[in-house]
């Protein structure tokens, strides 16, 4: 009997828990030039509009749905809702599979039980998938906003600040200053104090700081689109 005996059916010696392969993962410090790391990176990126995108549709189908439910329009607009939802949930799969290597089996397609447009419009109406995939959009917005700048902050101020070095002769050149200007304040009584980044052992420092937070970023960005692998798994993937 080997070890793989133990594992369950989903899983397999190069498959994690949330169903992405672990084995393909860059080491620590070879990370932040890794084709993985950029993908990821690009999955938060192309994520923002995406959601901007799915967030004013469904709230817009859904209050538009219900402001009409009083009339017979009303189903309709709601039916569309289900298939806007569904669109954009194959949108977000077909992403997660290629940028985050993480495959979820799509819903079963909707099959009305009558035929004809009442048929189809009542069929949609009791579609759990494409509700379960309006949810989504509405509950991973804020989460997208959220990845979307962390990961921007820290893939910017990293490379910015770990490239001090290079960049150190501008202020002297361009600003008359002997250095980055760290800080400067006026105290209570009158007495100015400025902080610059001069001597070799604070431009290194600092340059260690950000070489740091390269390193970091991979780590980062990674656990944070796991909250997106473990979203599209639950509320867009067959159930």
């Amino acid at each position: 009997m080997s070890t793989d005996d133990f594992k369950g059916p989903e899983m397999t010696a190069s498959t994690s828990p949330y169903g992405y392969r672990d084995l393909d993962r860059p080491a620590f410090w070879k990370a932040p030039f890794s084709a993985t790391t950029y993908r990821e990176v690009g999955f938060v990126l192309t994520g923002l509009p995406i959601a901007l995108l799915g967030f004013a549709t469904v709230v817009t189908l859904f209050s538009a749905g219900l402001a009409l439910a009083v009339t017979a329009l009303g189903l309709p607009v709601l039916a569309l809702l289900m298939v806007s939802a569904r669109g954009l949930g194959a949108l977000d799969r077909e992403r997660t599979r290629t940028l985050l290597d993480t495959e979820v089996t799509a819903p079963a397609p909707v099959r009305p039980a009558r035929r004809g447009f009442w048929g189809a419009v009542t069929a949609r109406l009791g579609d759990a998938a494409g509700w379960r995939a309006a949810l989504y959009q509405v509950l991973m917005l804020p989460w997208t906003i959220a990845s979307f700048v962390i990961t921007v902050v820290f893939l910017v101020v990293g490379w910015v600040v770990a490239l001090y070095p290079l960049y150190h002769w501008v202020f002297k050149r361009y600003l008359d200053w002997p250095g980055y200007r760290l800080f400067e304040y006026t105290g209570s009584k009158g007495d100015y104090h400025t902080y610059y980044i001069t001597s070799p052992y604070q431009i290194a420092g600092v340059s260690l700081i950000g070489i740091a937070l390269v390193l970091l970023t991979p780590k980062i960005v990674h656990a944070l689109t796991g909250v997106h692998r473990l979203a599209v798994r639950g509320l867009l993937g067959a159930r």
